[in-house]
């Protein structure tokens, strides 16, 4: 007779620890890009995980300002002032890259050809809303370039921020208040003191930095649960 096992994933809670930096950050997010995906990040934070891509992953990176196959950051002698991301950082060039119209690009982002997009954002809703682009202060400067356009065309859409203000005021809300980049678009929240999933089921934690669950759910208005509880 043929006994079926069930394997039950866990929430993985890294106490003996602080909360990541910006670097292991970026380093989490790339190991999770499936390899041979085709990838758009962010300008700001979500740039940093080109540096941190295993070799050989099969990962290839787009920029909207019009080029496919981009490397890490230059730096030294690498540094061409022609060739630059869409926040006007220097990178490097991976045999195979190639260059296009800016139309082309978006084109690609709006067609669904993307598979993953990473993403800043000011807040996530419970529903996976994400709000980017404008904090609707008065002297703030509105900057959606864009990232609605990624929100709604990649297959999925990845987040990286801080989970709480400098204020400690969470990023990650039961409804956003500032205006919207997008709706229910994003899956996954990565943050310097937890991962979290966004699905049908609400705010799963995969994993936890410098706290544990039970802390996480006592500072946020979100509902959260641990692998294992999304039902």
């Amino acid at each position: 007779m043929k006994t079926t096992v069930k394997t039950t994933v866990k929430t993985v809670e890294h106490l003996g620890r602080g909360p990541l930096g910006r670097d292991e950050l970026a380093a989490l997010v790339a190991r999770d890009i499936p390899p041979g995906s085709f990838v758009n990040l962010g300008i700001g934070q979500p740039t940093t995980v080109a540096d941190h891509l295993p070799a050989g992953s099969g990962v290839v990176l787009h920029t909207e300002n019009g080029m496919l196959g981009m490397g890490p950051a230059a730096r030294g002698d690498d540094i061409d002032p022609d060739l630059t991301n869409a926040g006007k950082v220097p990178v490097t060039e991976l045999p195979g890259a190639s260059y296009f119209h800016h139309a082309d690009s978006f084109a690609m982002m709006r067609g669904g050809h993307l598979d993953v997009c990473v993403l800043g954002a000011f807040q996530v809703s419970e529903r996976g809303d994400l709000a980017n682009w404008h904090t609707g202060a008065p002297d703030a400067i509105p900057a959606v370039g864009g990232a609605m356009d990624l929100a709604t065309g990649a297959k999925q859409v990845f987040v990286m921020m801080t989970l709480f203000t400098k204020e400690g005021t969470p990023k990650l809300v039961p409804e956003c208040t500032y205006p919207l980049t997008g709706l229910a678009c994003v899956s996954r929240v990565y943050t310097d003191l937890g991962v979290f999933h966004i699905g049908p089921h609400g705010v799963t934690v995969v994993e936890t930095y410098g706290t544990s669950v039970a802390d996480l759910a006592s500072r946020l208005e979100v509902a959260v649960r641990p692998l294992g509880q999304e039902e």
